[in-house]
């Protein structure tokens, strides 16, 4: 899920209305990109965030026929569902076509922080159970390193210890995920990202952290001021979609 979190804690200054505005836009074409993708009878999951909520009406724009899409959140599904899209369990879609999403940090590897909002869970099952994963950004998310904090789901029985486990950490204060994980935050340096991606699910107590390999990802469209640039991940895909 794509957040502000990460970004606002690397910048100098506060961002104007304009800045906002034009943030606004490039998740916009991102999103326009990525929704161009979508065709006739596809199984698309659907991530979760502020940058898919410029996806969802992208998406029902097209008015594709025979879309059956799996959401990654509540809040994805209703407003999938409130624009017409056909929203079902991924049980009963199996392995899905694509799956779109955004992001909070990426770095030149192409190692990814997600879970602003909570759902990096879901996420991770979804991106995981698509032939191509598609991560949509405004240029602002792009990082020369990744940085703390890293999004926790946590098992509630015992979660004072578990954070003990993977000190420093802390809870975030959030109501508990759709699946009933509480969640916190790494907030450690993330020096090795597959190292530390190693040591978090190797905790007993974490359910699932927000760290996404790159082998994950099949591409990665970034929309700066001009216009969106496609890099591609480390995860094969099925032409023509990349």
């Amino acid at each position: 899920m794509a957040s502000s979190r990460a970004t606002a804690r690397q910048r100098q200054t506060p961002l104007s209305d304009d800045d906002d505005a034009a943030i606004a836009e490039r998740k916009r074409a991102a999103a326009r990109a990525a929704a161009e993708l979508i065709e006739d009878g596809m199984r698309v999951g659907l991530g979760t965030g502020t940058t898919v909520a410029h996806l969802l009406p992208a998406i029902a724009a097209r008015a594709c026929k025979g879309l059956r899409c799996v959401a990654t959140s509540p809040e994805t599904e209703a407003a999938a569902r409130e624009l017409g899209l056909t929203v079902e369990s991924l049980d009963d879609l199996g392995e899905l076509d694509i799956a779109i999403d955004g992001a909070d940090q990426i770095d030149p590897r192409g190692w990814l922080i997600k879970g602003g909002g909570g759902a990096h869970t879901r996420e991770k099952i979804v991106a995981s159970a698509a032939r191509c994963f598609v991560v949509i950004a405004s240029a602002e998310k792009l990082v020369a390193e990744l940085s703390p904090p890293v999004p926790l789901e946590l098992v509630p029985f015992g979660v004072g210890h578990t954070l003990a486990s993977v000190a420093p950490a802390r809870l975030r204060g959030l109501p508990p995920s759709p699946d009933g994980g509480v969640i916190g935050d790494y907030l450690g340096p993330v020096a090795d990202p597959r190292e530390l991606a190693a040591r978090l699910s190797a905790t007993p107590g974490v359910v699932e952290h927000g760290l996404f390999e790159p082998e994950l990802v099949s591409l990665i469209l970034i929309a700066g001021a001009e216009s969106v640039q496609r890099r591609a991940g480390a995860k094969p895909s099925v032409a023509p979609l990349v």
